[in-house]
């Protein structure tokens, strides 16, 4: 109260962040505000674009809310915060940038980089961690000046440390500096005019709003596909996926039954309670063993309602979980945070029905953009780990209302649909999207197939990755067209060569390596000297050397071709997708083991799966990247 009292004028901190407790087995959930988070609802969330906005709700983000408007109370005064650097560039930070803007006359932001959340080169330019080994965020100084009676608000300085530094080096790079001044005068600071959409860093190029959009659910203009949808989003990985079907049905069974025990001790105790008591009640009630279960606020909600499950082996389906990873998911509504679309666009579950859909990173993906096709399911991650996946499919299918909506509730599975039946299907491609680009070539008959690979080629255009890029990092794609009949047919021709290759990867021939141990093609291996646990490349250090692949202690590959490297998906090359994925791995909390061999022998039998899978990627990736590099440019 005492402090509530006072007319503060300076504000420092390093506030915590924390924009939710990581699971709800944690029974940890962060603390309610009402009047803070009804202060951000009306002014950062209300001038943001974003489609989600939970971000915003962040421990750090509440923190700049209050220390704005308890200055606010004193007329004038300064915020000093060390804090995440993430509302610097973030995608759904922009209405948070534009208070700002408004809020304070003056705003300096020292950025410290160090974000670990990327991968490869990025990474290695991100520099040190700030905070040592148990950081991973970006970290900023900002200074925040209040002055209502200044000639001129919202007046921006930035200065970036730059790339490659160590951790001792940045805090080397601050003490130096030492002040505001101390930048100054070493003419570091870099005014900044955010643009329309209130980015600071990295702005649009406007010429991209001219092109026609992927997806807008929104209903505005007209957009080339009707439905889109993210990928699942399970909220308990470890449980949901594995590699092994059998182990799969293992621990979704014992959940479940984990579950049903929980909702009739909940009912025996709290039977007669009134709502309100029991969804007071729920938390600490639940066991919070994580090897038994794995909760989510969905699935303690059920408990509440008192809803009980049985293990249904149709839910099993292969599914992608990341680049060139096939494996088993549990496929529920239930047990499945979110599905989202995928029921209209998968309804059976993925490979029984047919179709493929182009995949790009949501709006606010860290990593360089990319696109990948499949056939089957997609999980979240699989092109941006952090933003997530939108899914753009060929057809849409038909199937009950109760099924299509996205808020989780209904039966998977219900309105079945038969594979092949044209007439419970749909072309998702709008006839608008096709009537733009007959407009754009009328002499030339284009089906919604030949605009489906058109878009697939022209996403994998390095032309069109960098003119746009800042773009694609905060937008979804916008397709051009381009000039020529003849490059529209270059692209779409293209686009059928990468799908091919991209979805059918575990046909493709595999590249010929050499073998150091063993002699693969004389059949002088056997089965058991084809498991592998974690590959690793040839060398340590600076002397690593990425043409040697050691597989396991029997087999090491080598001259692997280094151009290979080149393609890259979700911000790693495809062949480092699958070095890290074809392992065995147990998880930490739940203490279930994902082994990639099961795989191998349960699904595919044949033992030296994840090595062909290597090879298979290494022509897959050397193919992608001629096809990428003989593309037209990008004459719009």
């Amino acid at each position: 109260m005492s402090q509530k009292a006072q007319a503060i004028k300076v504000v420092i901190g390093n506030p915590p962040y924390s924009a939710g407790q990581d699971s709800a087995n944690d029974n940890n959930a962060n603390i309610a505000y009402p009047s803070l988070d009804e202060s951000i609802r009306t002014t950062y969330a209300a001038r943001s674009t974003a489609t989600l906005k939970n971000s915003l709700y962040n421990s750090y983000i509440r923190a700049f809310r209050w220390a704005s408007d308890r200055l606010a109370e004193s007329g004038a005064g300064v915020v000093a915060f060390v804090s995440i650097a993430g509302w610097v560039d973030g995608n759904a930070t922009d209405g948070f940038r534009k208070c700002l803007a408004d809020e304070f006359a003056s705003i300096y932001v020292f950025h410290l980089r160090g974000n670990q959340r990327t991968s490869g080169e990025r990474s290695r330019r991100e520099g040190g961690k700030i905070f040592g080994g148990g950081s991973r965020a970006p970290i900023a100084i900002s200074i925040l000046v209040k002055k209502p009676d200044a000639a001129k608000q919202g007046k921006i300085y930035f200065h970036d440390i730059g790339d490659y530094l160590t951790r001792e080096e940045k805090l080397s790079t601050v003490r130096r500096f030492a002040s505001i001044d101390g930048i100054e005068q070493e003419h570091g600071w870099q005014e900044i005019t955010p643009d329309e959409y209130g980015d600071w860093l990295d702005q649009r190029d406007q010429s991209f709003e001219a092109h026609i959009i992927l997806g807008d659910k929104k209903g505005g203009a007209p957009a080339l596909f009707e439905r889109y949808s993210g990928g699942v989003s399970s909220g308990r990985d470890a449980w949901v996926y594995n590699f092994s079907r059998k182990a799969l049905s293992a621990n979704m069974e014992r959940m479940i039954a984990t579950y049903n025990a929980e909702v009739e001790r909940f009912g025996d105790l709290f039977g007669s309670a009134s709502r309100q008591a029991k969804v007071k009640a729920i938390d600490g009630f639940v066991t919070t063993d994580t090897t038994k279960i794995s909760w989510t606020r969905a699935l303690k909600a059920d408990v509440v309602k008192g809803r009980r499950y049985a293990f249904e082996p149709d839910c099993l389906v292969r599914v992608l979980y990341r680049p060139f990873m096939r494996t088993w998911l549990y496929y529920s509504r239930t047990f499945n945070e979110m599905v989202l679309q995928m029921p209209r666009i998968f309804p059976l579950g993925g490979e029984q029905a047919e179709n493929l859909i182009i995949s790009v990173p949501a709006p606010g993906n860290v990593t360089p953009f990319s696109t990948f096709m499949s056939n089957t399911i997609f999980d979240l991650s699989v092109t941006a780990a952090k933003a997530g996946t939108q899914c753009f499919p060929r057809y849409i299918y038909n199937v009950d209302a109760e099924d299509t909506n996205e808020s989780g509730q209904g039966d998977l599975l219900a309105g079945g649909v038969t594979s092949g039946n044209s007439q419970q299907r749909r072309d998702a491609i709008t006839d608008d999207g096709l009537a733009h680009f007959m407009a754009a070539y009328p002499d030339e008959q284009i089906s919604k197939d030949d605009l489906f690979y058109y878009i697939y080629g022209l996403l994998h255009s390095e032309d069109y990755r960098a003119r746009y890029a800042d773009n694609l990092s905060k937008q979804l794609p916008r397709i051009p067209a381009v000039k020529r009949a003849a490059d529209f047919w270059a692209f779409s021709n293209a686009g059928r060569k990468l799908a091919d290759l991209h979805v059918n990867y575990e046909s493709a021939t595999p590249y010929d390596v050499g073998i150091k141990e063993g002699k693969l093609l004389m059949g002088e291996l056997k089965p058991q000297d084809f498991r592998v646990t974690k590959m690793r490349f040839g060398g340590k250090g600076k002397d690593k050397d990425k043409s040697v692949v050691i597989y396991n202690s029997k087999i090491t590959m080598t001259d692997i071709p280094l151009e290979a490297y080149d393609y890259v998906v979700n911000g790693k090359p495809a062949l480092e997708w699958v070095m890290e994925r074809q392992c065995v791995k147990t998880d930490k909390d739940s203490s279930i083991v994902n082994d990639a061999n099961d795989y191998a022998i349960e699904t595919v039998d044949d033992p030296a799966y994840p090595l062909k899978l290597f090879q298979r990627i290494i022509t897959v990736s050397l193919e992608t990247m001629k096809i990428v590099k003989a593309l037209p440019r990008l004459d719009i």
